[in-house]
């Protein structure tokens, strides 16, 4: 189904500096017959010290663009940019350290390491460098996240709630210029969902840091200060100050709009 292509700019809050964007950005995936359009052009600014969230129907390339931009996956065609620096064009080397001291990412499944203690998880990323943690920003970050008492349990000893905060942490520890977060709250019941949101919120409140997460959930989006809405591929729509009422709303409408395209498609 067609719909309208939406750019989205800083527009009223362009005093705020861009932390990522992307321009006409493509990803197919397969060649010819097979091939198969995840983004069809989409371009989008993040804005520094802003909690964006990333929102559409199944398929509709949340997950390709988040990937995309973490340097995680390769565009076919558009430019991704973090801050002034263009990704196309630079080394797997150059690549990897982007990775390591730009960008954090967050994924569904935790991902942490079994055999390490919280602690050593949250510090793992500035290990991998050769670096040690700056003790004042560890405290910051650690008390934000509210696991200061359980810095010495290894995952298994934590809830999943206590987990994703760790990885949160992780994500957080190496102060990137922004971090992606892929379905967060995923994996987790409303309670501890909400304290990691409440931690990213505060990430972003107090540490001005920038944070975008893919989420299916309105009450997720809630807690963010913009919600990007994509379909086919395509920004069509986007909402700030969201209420999850309102985000449910638009849900509602471009969901309507999918089964109607494939009814008149059949």
């Amino acid at each position: 189904m067609s719909h309208p292509t939406v750019t989205t700019s800083p527009g009223a809050y362009a005093t705020k500096d861009v932390a990522a964007r992307v321009v006409g950005l493509r990803k197919v995936y397969g060649e010819g017959d097979a091939a198969v359009t995840a983004l069809g052009g989409v371009s989008i600014d993040f804005l520094a010290g802003e909690f964006t969230a990333v929102m559409g129907p199944s398929g509709s390339g949340k997950s390709t663009l988040m990937h995309c931009m973490a340097a995680l996956d390769e565009a076919s065609g558009g430019d991704v940019f973090l801050g002034e620096q263009q990704l196309a064009g630079l080394g797997d080397t150059q690549l990897t350290l982007l990775r390591r001291d730009k960008i954090g990412f967050v994924f569904q499944a935790y991902n942490l390491v079994p055999t390490l203690t919280a602690r050593e998880n949250i510090e793992l990323p500035l290990s991998i460098a050769g670096r040690k943690p700056d003790p004042g920003w560890f405290d910051q970050v650690v008390d934000t996240v509210g696991l200061r008492d359980r810095l010495e349990h290894r995952p298994n000893e934590l809830s999943g709630g206590q987990q994703q905060r760790v990885a949160c942490a992780r994500a957080l520890m190496s102060r990137p210029e922004i971090v992606f977060a892929d379905e967060p709250t995923g994996n987790l019941d409303s309670a501890s969902g909400a304290e990691v949101l409440g931690f990213l919120r505060r990430s972003v409140d107090e540490h001005k840091q920038t944070i975008v997460i893919v989420t299916h959930d309105p009450v997720a989006a809630a807690y963010t200060d913009r919600v990007v809405f994509l379909a086919d591929g395509l920004v069509v729509d986007e909402l700030r100050e969201p209420t999850a009422e309102a985000v449910l709303e638009k849900m509602k409408v471009l969901s309507q709009q999918a089964v109607a395209g494939t009814a008149a498609e059949a």
